[in-house]
């Protein structure tokens, strides 16, 4: 929860973590409190698996990474985008299972928008360089897309104002301070900076702008 340092989670290596709810799975990466406040973790539906009704007081985010997520209303496969905002309920399952990118109590005050994307039929608009980007959301200085890099692909060296959120989906994504494989989840803060690239196709889900900026540099 310390947003003024760059962390870097390696998730296929951290261990699953019980839930509340049986059957119901789940690798923490930032938490505020043990069941309530700001989350970010991927969490593993088991099949036949249920979590009870609740409410989004601070919204959810979520990313299908694979198997059919479902609730009452409806069932959505992998790579579906949710934003279900602040306000919003639901009672979750999974009939043969799933594993999700999760994150809770972020959403910015104002951001009451419902979202429900495909990115499995989503049509990728050309980005920067050979860069691919499929938007998900954007509110005030906050920004959600779906990119993906050909081999050997360089970025242009930048700063994050605001900071940026990486889930690595598949491939390797690389800059001048090491190498992230698929299922890695990097946080860098307000102003850091790096010259990304990478060496095979690599597809990552990115959020821009959304971490404090009042920080020391």
């Amino acid at each position: 929860m310390d947003f003024t340092r760059q962390v870097t989670i390696d998730t296929a290596a951290v261990p699953w973590q019980p839930s509340p709810m049986p059957g119901v799975w789940r690798k923490p990466l930032a938490r505020e409190d043990a069941e309530r406040g700001h989350a970010t973790s991927v969490v593993r539906y088991d099949a036949g698996a249920r979590f009870s009704r609740h409410e989004h007081p601070g919204g959810e985010e979520i990313l299908v990474l694979d198997g059919v997520f479902s609730d009452e209303h409806g069932d959505f496969g992998p790579g579906t985008y949710f934003r279900n905002p602040p306000g919003s309920g639901h009672a979750p399952f999974s009939a043969a299972g799933c594993t999700l990118l999760v994150k809770l109590h972020q959403f910015a005050p104002g951001d009451t928008a419902s979202v429900c994307i495909d990115t499995t039929t989503t049509a990728w608009l050309p980005g920067q360089g050979g860069l691919q980007v499929m938007p998900l959301h954007a509110f005030e200085g906050e920004h959600v897309a779906l990119v993906k890099w050909p081999a050997g692909e360089r970025f242009v060296p930048h700063r994050h104002w605001g900071g940026e959120e990486i889930f690595v989906l598949s491939g390797v994504f690389l800059d001048e301070h090491g190498r992230y494989p698929a299922g890695t989840w990097l946080r860098s803060p307000h102003l850091s900076a790096h010259h990304p690239f990478v060496e095979v196709e690599t597809v990552i889900w990115v959020k821009t702008g959304h971490l404090p900026v009042a920080v020391a540099t």
